[in-house]
């Protein structure tokens, strides 16, 4: 195999390796995909990005993610405005629309360097998220102390948003290993430690499933901000504080939700052959 150009891409610090195979389709393994995503032996990323032409008739282009580890997941809020920046650039349009394993994706240029985009709606019933067994998404009972009690909510991946007093004050690296597979998550959740600093206000941190920690998560931002405004914490439009920099999150009344948050361009380059070779 040849080299392959690529872009390195970061929302707030959640950072991507991107690949355009419209033209020349791009396959890798879970093995290529977690040597690439390695900081140490590869480029390094959270996220795989691959940019592939579109199967429905309405987008514009499809989004396929892998994470770290090298699994599929279906949505990556951060990485959608990354992608929708780059789509919008090309196409020289204010709009677009992105295919993803979880649906249509509708992203707009906000102001200067801000992407808005259309999540799609929360789901929030059991089934949806999901659980294994039927249970109260809002109170979903289990804990892992000082852990416990999260809300469930789904943004076309499983998130678990616990709320604390002092989101900097939890070892979520140890507790979120634990927790990302807990029985009662069939396809593992990542796991969020959300805290409110102020009207409207959140500070989240997330250990996202099969990654880790990340310094920003953009579904874990609209997953924080659905659960808060269901337990009466907020209204429906919040400022979400990562590690990386804050998100605006809008819970429209409709169900949708809207994210508004920059996007970053770190650098482009080229996988060396010897990194897509190995078996």
């Amino acid at each position: 195999m040849n080299g392959r150009a690529f872009i390195k891409m970061h929302g707030l610090g959640n950072d991507f390796v991107v690949i355009d195979a419209r033209q020349e389709p791009f396959n890798p393994t879970e093995k290529q995909s977690r040597l690439i995503a390695d900081r140490r032996f590869g480029i390094g990323c959270d996220q795989f990005i691959i940019i592939e032409p579109p199967v429905h008739q309405d987008a514009d282009i499809f989004m396929r993610i892998r994470n770290a580890d090298g699994g599929e997941v279906g949505a990556c809020g951060n990485a959608t405005r990354c992608i929708a920046s780059l789509i919008m650039q090309e196409a020289e349009s204010e709009h677009v629309t992105i295919e993803t394993l979880a649906g249509l994706l509708h992203a707009k240029q906000s102001h200067k360097n801000l992407v808005t985009v259309d999540m799609g709606p929360a789901r929030l019933e059991w089934q949806e998220i999901p659980l294994t067994e039927e249970r109260d998404t809002l109170n979903i009972g289990i804990k892992l102390p000082p852990l416990k009690n999260p809300v469930g909510v789904n943004m076309g991946n499983p998130h678990a948003v616990f709320f604390v007093e002092d989101a900097e004050a939890i070892e979520l690296d140890a507790l979120g290993s634990r927790l990302e597979h807990h029985p009662l998550f069939p396809e593992r959740a990542n796991i969020g430690v959300a805290a409110l600093i102020g009207k409207n206000h959140l500070r989240l941190r997330v250990f996202e499933r099969g990654v880790g920690i990340t310094s920003a998560c953009g579904t874990g931002a609209c997953a924080a901000a659905v659960a808060a405004a269901r337990r009466g914490l907020t209204d429906r439009e919040v400022q979400v504080d990562l590690d990386g920099g804050s998100l605006q999150i809008n819970w429209l009344e409709n169900g949708q939700v809207l994210m508004t948050g920059p996007v970053s361009i770190a650098f482009r380059g080229e996988i060396a052959p010897e990194l897509l070779n190995v078996s």
